[in-house]
């Protein structure tokens, strides 16, 4: 389960001081398809940066598990990270350097998966997202849908008990985004990962089995 607890998070601008989340509480059920739906603007990123460890609150809690992971050290927040996350960005955030094999087994390598399960594991996803052929391949050869299902592939690489996706389908056209969108959810419930998605996308909120609503970084009724 993931706990948030009266949560503030501001920042510091050339507008002044901006309040991106005032006061959030709420709890995602493990295994379950939660959606964070609101404008440009309401919050989200930043919501699902902090339940991700990537920013920290200026007040208020955040339980996975029933651990408070900005009271962890920055040690065994890392490794929260690196065992328990999977992160899906707006534009992929492959590494341009690396092909699409390599950014897929770079989770692995890190949470110590020796080099043959690693190979093995890579096939395995690249198969389950329907680019078997595509593991040479560069990140810059690759079309947007193909991108973001790489991305994805790479956060759920490792078995994280939460995913974290934002706007993943921000960048694709309506029918690339339902094929990612499908493609998310049914492995999600499959493995029985912990979905967190921010977006204001239809056809992602569709999906939810819960939905938060935010409006300036706070819950809307």
């Amino acid at each position: 389960m993931i706990e948030v607890q009266a949560l503030y998070k501001s920042f510091t601008s050339g507008r002044g001081k901006v309040t991106a989340l005032e006061g959030l509480s709420f709890k995602v059920a493990k295994g379950e398809n939660f959606i964070v739906a609101g404008k440009s603007g309401s919050g989200k990123t930043t919501l699902l940066n902090c339940i991700g460890g990537l920013e920290t609150p200026d007040r208020g809690a955040i339980r996975c598990g029933g651990v408070d992971i900005h009271r962890l050290s920055r040690k065994a927040l890392a490794r929260f990270q690196r065992e328990q996350v999977g992160f899906v960005f707006q534009q992929g955030n492959l590494l341009s350097y690396l092909t699409v094999s390599e950014n897929l087994a770079l989770p692995l390598a890190l949470n110590g998966i020796d080099a043959d399960d690693r190979k093995r594991r890579v096939r395995e996803l690249l198969e389950t997202i329907g680019l078997p052929d595509h593991g040479a391949a560069l990140p810059w050869e690759l079309s947007g849908g193909e991108t973001q299902r790489v991305a994805f592939a790479r956060a759920i690489a490792h078995a994280p008990a939460i995913l974290l996706a934002d706007e993943p389908t921000a960048s694709l056209d309506s029918a690339t985004g339902a094929q990612l969108v499908q493609l998310m959810v049914s492995l999600s419930r499959q493995r029985r990962c912990t979905l967190l998605v921010a977006s204001h996308d239809p056809e992602v909120i569709r999906t939810a089995d819960h939905q938060l609503l935010l409006k300036d970084g706070r819950k809307e009724s």
